[in-house]
């Protein structure tokens, strides 16, 4: 099958956009990917030497800069954008089939990533020895936690487009706010991070959540303000008198974590960043009518996955070039940094424009039998369900381990099977009419 051109001219663009298509969460999804990346560029402090690799956090090295992660902690529009899509994109389909249908399109440029740095990991131990193999193999797949929760958050969207009215969205936004702070307490008590796992789900259910109630049009202007002037007033006073620490990122300093499992804190912020969005959504898709802009952004859109997936390897490209001619961004307070870290952020959107025009075409390149039609009904595509979200489950913990050691590889190969085993139980037989196919994720 011919790759289709991952750059298509801005008539193209227009002719293959639906008129009613939501532009202002293409351009929400857009912008925060554009934040994460130049983000982390600038935290990533690292260099070469005769140890190996050194890996180092600007926020761990600087801290009074921790109150800039309130406004680059843009995670929440991804899952925003998320329920939004999804919600346009069901249509009463069986549960478990739809799931599969979503991550038909989300796993196959995984798939791709994560063969390449299973061959990449095992030249860096031959060159540069198995501890910084170890070191690279846990910064390369460290953002995959965002999509395996996002595959199980998916899995809600359903039962999301059940509420009917701005009070149920805001009675389920509520629940899951008290949820969360209720297992911050459990981990208070007892000390132990882990003990509050479920706020993973929990906390970024609730972008995902009013997403949907964006596109099912629950949420007016108004409140949408209300609530956010409230959960930001609430996110100041917990983290100037509670227990949390202001970074809203990892910083490998921190010692209560707000994002490894998420808290109350971060919750917060994921509400009034949402109820923002909203606010701001009428002026958003009106400027995305024009059409330079919207080019930009529904190129950006048509390979958002290239550009989540491969920007830190871009990072790290940049960094070793630097690094070839002695312009390392490595120490704080050596003269010049700031102006090296500068000129690395230029560096790597050259870096990352190449590697966008060469790999994402993959994006869009169907896998033989994988991306086949599903058509299973009833308990087999439940059981489809449930796999993709224990697919989901293996990445997050994928995530955590690292690409490294025995946890690491036996995560991948967890992750690999459920998936697997998840698009076998949809095939199903053959239906006159199969699922709804969005083009938006």
């Amino acid at each position: 099958m011919p790759l289709p051109s991952s750059v298509p001219d801005a008539g193209t663009v227009a002719a293959n956009t639906k008129p009613d298509r939501d532009r202002a969460v293409d351009v929400a999804r857009l912008a925060a990917l554009v934040v994460v990346m130049f983000g982390h560029c600038a935290l990533l402090l690292a260099t070469i030497d005769s140890t190996g690799v050194r890996i180092g956090n600007l926020l761990g090295a600087v801290p009074a800069l921790a109150p800039i992660t309130w406004v680059v902690q843009v995670m929440p529009l991804f899952f925003l954008a998320g329920g939004a899509a999804g919600a346009y994109g069901w249509h009463g389909a069986s549960w478990g089939t739809w799931l599969v249908v979503r991550a038909q399109r989300l796993c196959r440029p995984v798939f791709w990533y994560l063969g390449f740095w299973v061959v990449a990991l095992a030249v860096a131990a031959a060159i540069l020895g198995a501890d910084s193999a170890a070191d690279i193999g846990r910064e390369s797949v460290a953002l995959l936690w965002f999509l395996g929760v996002y595959l199980v958050a998916l899995a809600f969207v359903p039962v999301l487009t059940r509420m009917r009215t701005g009070r149920s969205l805001a009675a389920v936004v509520a629940l899951l706010l008290l949820a969360s702070a209720g297992l911050d307490g459990v981990r208070l008590a007892t000390g132990t991070p882990m003990s509050a796992v479920l706020n993973f789900l929990i906390v970024w259910l609730i972008p995902v959540a009013i997403g949907v109630g964006y596109a099912r049009g629950l949420v007016r202007m108004p409140y949408a303000v209300a609530a956010a002037a409230a959960a930001f007033t609430a996110q100041v006073l917990l983290d100037a008198f509670g227990p949390y620490e202001t970074p809203l990122v990892v910083t490998g300093t921190e010692h209560f974590s707000n994002v490894s499992p998420p808290t109350l804190l971060l919750a917060l912020h994921c509400t009034w960043v949402s109820g923002a969005f909203v606010a701001a959504a009428g002026p958003i898709r009106r400027w995305a009518q024009r059409p330079r802009v919207w080019h930009v952004v529904a190129v950006g859109n048509g390979g958002a996955m290239t550009l989540y997936l491969w920007h830190i390897p871009a990072i790290a490209v940049a960094t070793l070039l630097l690094h070839a001619v002695g312009l390392d961004a490595y120490n704080v307070a050596a003269p010049g940094f700031w102006a090296r870290l500068g000129l690395r952020a230029a560096v790597f959107a050259v870096v990352m424009a190449v590697m966008f025009v060469a790999l994402s075409p993959l994006e869009h390149r169907r896998l033989p039998w994988w991306d086949n039609p599903v058509h299973a009904t009833g308990a087999r595509s439940t059981l489809a369900g449930i796999l993709v979200c224990l697919s989901g489950i293996a990445l997050v913990l994928l995530a955590k381990n690292g690409l490294a050691g025995v946890d690491g590889y036996t995560m991948l190969g967890g992750f690999t099977l459920a998936a697997v085993a998840a698009r076998m139980c949809a095939t199903g037989a053959r239906r006159q009419t199969s699922p709804h196919r969005s083009s938006s994720r």
